[in-house]
């Protein structure tokens, strides 16, 4: 009977612990038990590109452990390819394989010493092992590859803004926006916030970000971006009425009812 008691005890703990950890990380980026296989082993008699084609596919479905599969047969077809080699780091970096995907990474570079993006994804990993000099670099050598990429100085901003080079950060963010004025919105829930250390990082952000928008002329994004500064309880909010950027808005009667109601912050 007691025997019975603990085994249930026991079950209870695992059971709990589980959960845990599904809420603790989301289900793309960490797999609880033996990794699951969805589909069939790749077919030795495929194409290279047959085989990357299937692979991307399965990535897109967030299906990293089969993708993974397919590259890797493809690239033993292709044992040069910077780009399988890019997207093998890419999967692995989804699953959080960070030391796996650096390498991956690195052999990319080493096939192909131009390979923009693998130098910005390098930098990815840097930046979340919060090594932002050493990422920086990264995002640098990308740039001067590729002056067009709206991710790299958005990337590039971010490791700045970490390391608290506000000026740095303003003027990557600032090169962001003219060359792709959507960027920050699609990277709102895993960019730069993501990584921020404290809710006065995050509150900071989102008042440089409102600064920037204004200065842009887009109103509705600097309103959206001044509310959540409001909401994470930026303490230098009331430099809104002096600082030159929001002279436009603040002939807006959306500004003036916002810091009428001050929006409460949201505690953490």
């Amino acid at each position: 009977m007691r025997r019975q008691v603990l085994l249930c005890a026991l079950t209870v703990l695992v059971a709990a612990s589980v959960t845990l950890l599904a809420q603790a990380f989301p289900s793309e980026q960490i797999q609880v038990g033996p990794p699951l296989r969805h589909t069939q082993a790749p077919l030795a008699s495929a194409t290279p590109q047959e085989l990357e084609q299937r692979g991307d596919e399965l990535r897109g479905k967030k299906s990293y452990l089969d993708a993974l599969d397919y590259y890797g047969v493809a690239l033993k077809k292709q044992p040069n390819s910077s780009s399988l080699l890019n997207k093998i780091g890419i999967t692995q970096l989804q699953l959080q394989r960070f030391h796996e995907a650096s390498k991956s990474f690195q052999r990319a570079l080493k096939n192909d010493r131009e390979y923009a993006d693998a130098y910005n994804n390098l930098g990815v990993i840097y930046y979340l092992e919060k090594k932002h000099g050493k990422a920086i670099k990264q995002y640098e050598k990308a740039i001067k590859l590729r002056q067009d990429a709206a991710s790299y100085y958005s990337n590039l901003g971010a490791a700045y803004f970490s390391k608290k080079e506000l000026e740095k950060a303003v003027a990557a963010y600032q090169q962001a926006m003219q060359l792709d004025p959507d960027i920050f919105e699609r990277t709102s829930h895993t960019g730069v916030q993501a990584q921020m250390s404290s809710p006065e990082d995050r509150a900071h952000f989102d008042y440089v970000m409102a600064k920037l928008f204004a200065q842009a002329g887009n109103s509705d994004r600097s309103l959206q971006y001044l509310r959540k500064a409001l909401e994470e309880g930026y303490k230098g909010i009331d430099a809104v009425y002096k600082d030159a950027e929001f002279a436009g808005l603040r002939k807006d009667p959306r500004f003036t009812e916002l810091m009428a109601a001050r929006p409460p912050a949201i505690p953490e």
